[in-house]
């Protein structure tokens, strides 16, 4: 799920409050709550401080507190349907960078710059001053702590621009531990639930363990100890987080990394591997096939392309002239702050529409020649919103908004240029939950749709009424689409299972049933990337198209499934066996790995696949250099 993004609207700290109330504060000055069913900004307080740097709940989640540009620490208290102030702390000079509540919830620990200060909750003042540079001599440079963790025994941890991770006893205000971990800034610190093992992050890119451990086997007696080093991104580790069973990071590098605690682990399997994140698992190009164009969705603009085309063919892996360069029709651009969430073009190309929170809108697009002109269709239904994707008729003739509290609506398209609200489905199961996910058959009779709870509907278009719901299974769904031909839904889970149920039938069909009792290869299992788009080709029925980030897969049904044993990669190997040996290996997984990392992959006709990757390095190279670092023999 994604709560999508606003210019004005910058997010500095996020925190949890009162079990699954989530609350962000950014340099705007404002508390927001977020509405987690209807992915939006719920509500928001102005903090009256200044853009605030930092925020923290308390052990119970009944009281906020808030790190402000002006020096002040406030107090707010959670109440249903939002918070209400209830007061200032001691105030002193310098902006609060970091917040850390005592797990009692009597004191707060605030680091600021060159300094920490210890504040009595019950009192407001100011219970303790450390100066954290006080150690380092000849200090010519402040000293910024940049997070701070207050344990339950008093010990005060901080990370600080020295590169330092030191712990203090605040009612002494005396130093008992210090580690220098980089030469660059120490930028985020989080502490495991029972204190025994803490995760820092630096502005190279590299994070660390501690762990507190006896001093020798069998004392009592115990110090805290690095014990593991871990490089898995290139920028700055802005934010950590430490679950029981893996330490978690997000960079400068736009990677959320999750890395497992093989002690903590009990078994092998999908919590036990190493998972990077990207890219957003969800669509943000569509196709139009029947005019061969792609629209490229961006953060505040939208762009429409033609895809070029060839007349010559050539053997496996060679890159073909083109006889028709690829052409950038059209940029079309949001008005105001907010970002774009979802966004769709017609199969035939002639509509165009985007949502973001709280505007909808619908284009017609005209091709005249070389020329191309849009009309934008007035006075559009305000019931759409808010929508949280789009999915065009394949005959063009209808556009589905998914919405919140499970509802999808209908909107018929006019030739004229115009629309009309046709039909809501709702829920009937009334979840409070928002679709996210939609599928429509070729043949225009059905529409399969799924909600925040993971249960999938299937709609009937002809008679406008709920048909039946799938059995529900125990993981998200990650993508979905009906066949063409069969009318099978085929439906891709975030544990990595592959499911096809059969609507007109409303049970799974044999095949599936067969993958269920035979499993799918170990190796298919493991994989960290889910599937994010699903199609299949008419030409041949039993092919099914399916791709993540990392890999494209067409799985013919036709063909055995592949035991554990067997190489599920085996493309290369059967291209050099002798054709009997080859026909005894074959299974149903054909794999390629050649493009990554892909975004999008469809099919245009029965002999053209386009394929749509995002290169790494050019997102990187619209990044700040990295802290350079030596490397060893250079």
């Amino acid at each position: 799920q994604v709560i999508p993004g606003h210019e004005a609207r910058s997010v500095e700290a996020l925190c949890w409050a009162a079990g699954d109330r989530l609350f962000g504060a950014g340099l705007g000055g404002d508390i927001t709550e977020y509405d987690l069913a209807r992915l939006c900004a719920a509500r928001s307080v102005e903090g009256c401080g200044g853009p605030i740097w930092s925020m923290a709940a308390n052990g119970g989640g009944t009281q906020l507190a808030i790190g402000c540009e002006d020096g002040s620490v406030k107090l707010f208290q959670v109440v249903p349907g939002g918070i209400q102030f209830e007061r200032n702390l001691d105030r002193r000079k310098g902006r609060i960078l970091c917040l850390s509540w005592h797990p009692s919830g009597t004191h707060i620990a605030a680091g600021s710059i060159d300094v920490l200060r210890v504040f009595d909750v019950c009192s407001g003042q100011t219970a303790q001053r450390i100066m954290v540079n006080y150690h380092v001599h000849k200090v010519k440079r402040e000293c910024i702590v940049w997070s701070i963790a207050f344990l339950s025994d008093g010990t005060v941890v901080t990370s600080d621009s020295f590169g330092r991770v030191q712990f203090w006893d605040w009612e002494r205000g005396t130093l008992l531990e210090s580690h220098t971990v980089s030469t660059s800034a120490v930028l985020s610190l989080a502490v495991s639930e029972k204190e025994d093992s803490i995760v820092v992050g630096t502005s190279s890119g590299a994070t660390y363990q501690f762990q507190l451990l006896p001093v020798k086997m069998g004392s009592l007696e115990k110090r805290w100890v690095r014990t593991k080093p871990f490089q898995h991104h290139t920028h700055d580790v802005r934010a950590v987080a430490h679950s029981s069973t893996a330490l978690i990071s997000g960079g400068l590098d736009a990677q959320l990394v999750i890395r497992p605690l093989m002690e903590k682990v009990q078994r092998k399997g999908y919590d036990a591997v190493l998972r990077k994140f990207t890219f957003p698992h969800r669509r943000l190009v569509s196709c139009a096939r029947k005019a061969r164009l792609l629209l490229f969705q961006f953060s505040q603009h939208l762009e429409l392309w033609r895809l070029g085309s060839t007349e010559q063919t050539g053997k496996d892996g060679e890159v073909l002239p083109l006889c028709r360069m690829p052409e950038h029709l059209l940029q079309l651009k949001s008005k105001g702050p907010e970002h774009i969430y979802c966004s769709c073009v017609s199969p035939c190309g002639s509509w165009v529409s985007y949502s973001t929170a709280s505007r909808f809108h619908l284009y017609q697009v005209r091709y005249e020649g070389d020329g191309i002109s849009i009309r934008k269709v007035p006075k559009v239904p305000k019931m759409l919103l808010p929508a949280y994707q789009l999915q065009f008729a394949a005959d063009s003739s209808s556009l589905f908004v998914a919405s919140a509290q499970g509802s999808v609506h209908v909107l018929q398209l006019l030739e004229l240029g115009g629309c009309k609200h046709l039909h809501t489905f709702r829920s009937p199961s009334g979840s409070p939950e928002a679709v996210y996910l939609l599928a429509s058959s070729a043949d225009g009779h059905w529409l399969a749709a799924v909600g925040g709870d993971w249960a999938i509907h299937v709609y009937d278009l002809k008679c406008l009424k709920h048909h039946c719901t799938v059995p529900t299974y125990s993981c998200a769904v990650t993508a979905l689409a009906i066949h063409p031909v069969t009318n099978n839904l085929v439906i891709a889970y975030s544990d990595q299972q592959l499911f096809e149920f059969s609507i007109p039938e409303k049970q799974y069909t044999a095949w599936s049933r067969t993958v269920q009792n035979c499993g799918l290869h170990k190796a298919w299992l493991e994989r960290d990337s889910p599937i994010t788009h699903i199609t299949f080709n008419p030409k041949n029925p039993s092919h099914i198209l399916l791709h993540d980030i990392y890999m494209f897969c067409v799985l013919d049904k036709s063909l055995p499934l592949p035991d554990n044993s067997a190489l599920l990669m085996n493309q290369s190997t059967l291209k050099q066996l002798p054709e009997t040996a080859r026909q005894r290996q074959l299974h149903a997984f054909k794999i390629c790995k050649k493009f990554q990392p892909l975004l999008f992959a469809d099919l245009l006709d029965e002999n053209c696949l386009v394929m749509v990757e995002r290169p790494i390095m050019d997102i990187k190279t619209q990044l700040p250099l990295p802290v350079q670092q030596k490397k060893f023999g250079t």
